[in-house]
Parts: structure tokens; C-alpha cells; sequence
């Protein structure tokens, strides 16, 4: 028998996995996006096995192809809604921003993803369409169409469980710090629940969103390339229909892919918005024009996430400026052009 003690904490662990489980299915279906992609991850994972068994069985590569695509969806529905329930975790001192850069690095592993899938479906039709193998394209057209059906309920889902607009509110907070030759003090009022980005700001998380609708895209197209590739076989014995569709589906998926790795990838990178391209030098003009700038200095923008841009910038003003005056001014020149949060900081010129 085993020691009463180890009995306990056995239970104590299975009732801890049973807590966690539940915290994590509470979240889950708390939010439309995530429940959809919870849903749309079991009917792919369901399908996908199908699909593979029908292929191995016909010998067409459109679909085991599309039988890896959606397996590797499933990955990516997968990253997409650990993304999304990472997001609503709650900021802490070593995360003072909170999680929600996990939805940019689901939306980048969401690419990488797809560019993978695509180059092994590119490999395996130029084999094929070197030596085309022997196809029964007449079990095709059934699975095929299945599979379709699959994928528009998927984009029937998306479209319509997909959140609108944005929530949230804005925070600011200031550093001013006095320059007098050979020192700074710094009047440093840094409290990470003053800076924290809910959920909120995040609501669609839509590079998450964008990866996983690729993904849903890009299994509709596969499934429309092999309903395409069985009619020309079965009504003119076209082989080479098979990989053709294949490379052809290779192709949309690397184009459907780049804006979302661009956009991800700058986001990572920390690359200034490119909405506040054109609108940030304006910005920087007319903090210059208040009562005692003389220049901006050393600007940072970035994008914390989706919609969310946050930076920090330092002003040489003269010494008998209000503070008070060109912070807020400065703040809410910033936060007109989109800018949700601005650390300000004040360097007193030398008399």
C-alpha cells in the first residue's frame, strides 16, 4: 500500500491539472474568437484524418497535401488559441506590458508555418509533375467537396465570430529630468499598472486573427485545387492536373503569407509604426512650436501590438518652462495621432 502522505499529494496534483484544466477552458470559451477557433480546431483535426486516409488511398497528392496542410493548420489554430489565451493574462512586475505580444509572435509562427507548408507541397508537385503516378481521381470528387464544406464553415465561423472594434483606454505617464551640465535628476514616476495594456487593446488580436484566416484560406483554395484537378482527370485524363494544382496552391499560399510575416516580423523588430509615418514629423513640428521647445530629441515609436503604439521621447527645453505645460501638451499631441502611450522626458538647456 502506499503511504497515506503520497496518496495526498497525488490528489493534490491531479486536482491542481483539474483546476488548471478549467481555468484554461473558462477562458477558452469566454471570448468568441477563441471558442471559434477551439471549435474549428477539432472539425480540421477530425477531417484532416480523413482527408489522409483518402489520399494514401487514391494516390493523390492534392490531397495528402491538403491532409498536411490542415494537419499544420490544426498547429496553427493550435498557436492561435494558446496566443489568444496568453494575451488575457494579466500584466505583472516582470511582464509590465502583459502578454499581448503573444498574438504578434503567433502570427509570425503562423507564417512560418504556411511558407513551410507550401514549400513542401511545391517540392513534392515538381516531383510528381516530373513522373506522374497513377491516380483513382473518380474517389476524389467526394472527399474533395467535404473538405470545402469544412473550410467555408471555418470562414463562415471566422467572419462571424470575429470581435469588432477595438476597447481599451489610453495611459501616459512622464519622466522630467533636469539637465545641469554634469547630471540628470530624474523625477522617474514608472509603476507598471500605470502602463498596463489589457486585454482590451487587444480585443480582435488580429495578427493572431490574420494568421489563422490564412491558414482557413489557404485549406479552401487546397480543397479547391483538387476539385478542380479530379474533373480535368476524370473527364480528359489529365494527370498532371494533379501537381499543377498543387504548385498552383504552393504559390497563393507564399503570396496570401508575406504581408502577415512583413507586418509581424517589423512589429518584432520594433520598426516605428508605418501608420505614423507620414504622421510623426508633423507631430514633432508642432511640439516644437510650444513656448519653450527647442528640439526634439531621440524619438522611439513602436508597436506594442495590434493597433497599440506606444514611444518615448526627450525635448531640450529652456529652463523657464512649465513642465506640467509642455507634458501634457506633448501628450496629447502624441495621443491625437494614435499614439496610446508617451514617456516624455525634459532636458533643460544650458543658460
Amino acid at each position: 500500500m502506499l503511504p497515506l502522505h503520497s496518496h495526498k499529494d497525488s490528489c493534490n496534483v491531479g486536482s491542481r491539472i483539474k483546476e488548471k484544466l478549467l481555468g484554461w477552458k473558462r477562458l477558452i470559451f469566454s471570448d468568441k474568437n477563441t471558442r471559434n477557433l477551439f471549435l474549428l480546431l477539432i472539425l480540421n483535426l477530425s477531417f484532416a484524418f480523413v482527408e489522409l486516409s483518402y489520399g494514401i488511398w487514391t494516390n493523390s497528392l492534392g490531397l495528402i497535401s491538403d491532409s498536411f496542410h490542415m494537419f499544420f493548420d490544426c498547429t496553427g489554430l493550435l498557436f492561435g488559441l494558446a496566443a489568444s489565451v496568453i494575451t488575457k493574462w494579466r500584466a505583472n512586475d516582470r511582464y509590465s506590458y502583459g502578454y499581448v505580444r503573444a498574438e504578434v509572435l503567433g502570427g509570425f509562427v503562423n507564417g512560418l508555418l504556411l511558407l513551410f507548408v507550401a514549400l513542401f507541397i511545391m517540392s513534392e508537385a515538381v516531383e510528381r509533375a516530373i513522373e506522374p503516378p497513377e491516380i483513382k481521381h473518380e474517389r476524389l470528387f467526394a472527399v474533395s467537396v467535404m473538405g470545402l464544406l469544412v473550410n467555408l464553415i471555418g470562414i463562415y465561423a471566422f467572419q462571424h465570430g470575429h470581435g469588432h472594434g477595438h476597447g481599451g483606454h489610453g495611459h501616459s505617464h512622464s519622466h522630467s529630468s533636469g539637465h545641469d551640465h554634469s547630471h540628470l535628476n530624474h523625477n522617474h514616476s514608472h509603476n507598471h499598472h500605470d502602463i498596463e495594456i489589457d486585454a482590451t487593446f487587444s480585443s480582435n488580436n488580429s495578427q493572431i486573427m490574420k494568421g489563422v484566416f490564412l491558414h482557413i484560406l489557404a485549406d479552401t483554395l487546397g480543397s479547391v485545387g483538387v476539385i478542380i484537378s479530379a474533373i480535368l482527370m476524370q473527364m480528359f485524363g489529365w494527370m498532371i492536373a494533379d501537381p499543377i494544382c498543387s504548385m498552383v496552391i504552393a504559390i497563393l499560399i507564399v503570396l496570401s503569407v508575406l504581408s502577415l510575416m512583413k507586418e509581424s516580423w517589423e512589429i518584432l523588430m520594433q520598426r516605428q509604426p508605418p501608420a505614423l509615418d507620414h504622421v510623426l514629423p508633423q507631430c514633432y513640428n508642432k511640439v516644437t512650436q510650444l513656448a519653450g521647445v527647442y528640439s526634439v530629441q531621440e524619438p522611439h515609436f513602436w508597436t506594442l501590438c495590434s493597433d497599440v503604439y506606444v514611444g518615448c521621447i526627450k525635448l531640450e527645453v529652456a529652463r523657464t518652462v512649465d513642465p506640467k505645460y509642455v507634458v501634457a501638451h506633448t501628450q496629447m499631441i502624441f495621443q491625437a495621432a494614435g499614439v496610446r502611450q508617451l514617456t516624455v522626458q525634459l532636458d533643460y538647456a544650458p543658460m
